[in-house]
């Protein structure tokens, strides 16, 4: 981000910035910035804004510790507005809501795949707890050994189901294994969240030899 490229005479010295949520792409916030509240955005990576009621520059976050870290600046077309991807670390808005834009439910596109989180934090209940006739507790029960093997025998089903022509059973030993995957994960004490983190830094390093 070339911060001299930012036209701020064209608003008196300040700018919009959108702020926008980098994993949901949910708009959070419209806040408000001048040269030396985008200097201190881009080399503290926390999205700091010019209070224009304080007149003084204010990192969100600073009293509530919700932060917006940063994650990428992007100007528009005429240089005098700023859209701003950060993780936000808890409620972006005053009232506790995650967006202040709140008046109706943001459903993203992604959603159908928040269905992942919510098995991962079951498994994780069922770890914490044991509850009795849950296969999940019998497998957690029988320790590593057994989630590994069960892991090494979903993934060589699932190999001689991609030989066939049979689209659903192929599904059925993917959806075996993944949620082995999961349980062994959960007992390694590895999230989703971490494994996402990993593919996306090496896809924006393009080293992804997967992706390649």
């Amino acid at each position: 981000m070339d911060i001299d490229k930012i036209d701020f005479n064209k608003g008196d010295g300040i700018v919009p910035a959108i702020i926008q949520d980098a994993d949901t792409y949910q708009v959070l916030m419209l806040g408000y910035m001048n040269k030396p509240a985008l200097k201190k955005t881009i080399e503290q990576r926390r999205v700091t804004f010019y209070s224009r009621s304080k007149e003084r520059l204010w990192t969100k976050g600073e009293t509530s510790e919700n932060y917006l870290d940063l994650v990428e600046i992007q100007a528009d077309c005429d240089n005098d507005t700023l859209l701003i991807f950060a993780h936000p670390q808890g409620p972006t808005c005053h009232t506790g809501n995650t967006s202040c834009f709140h008046e109706k439910e943001f459903r993203p596109k992604k959603e159908r795949y928040a269905f992942l989180k919510e098995l991962e934090d079951l498994i994780k209940d069922r770890k914490a707890n044991l509850p009795e006739d849950s296969y999940t507790t019998y497998l957690f029960k029988k320790g590593i050994d057994k989630m590994a093997q069960k892991v090494g025998e979903e993934a060589v089903e699932t190999v001689i189901e991609a030989k066939n022509d049979k689209k659903k059973k192929f599904v059925g030993e993917v959806a075996d294994l993944v949620f082995h995957l999961m349980v062994l994960m959960v007992e390694k004490g590895i999230s989703l969240k971490k494994v996402v983190k990993k593919l996306k830094k090496r896809h924006n390093k393009g080293n992804h030899k997967h992706l390649g």
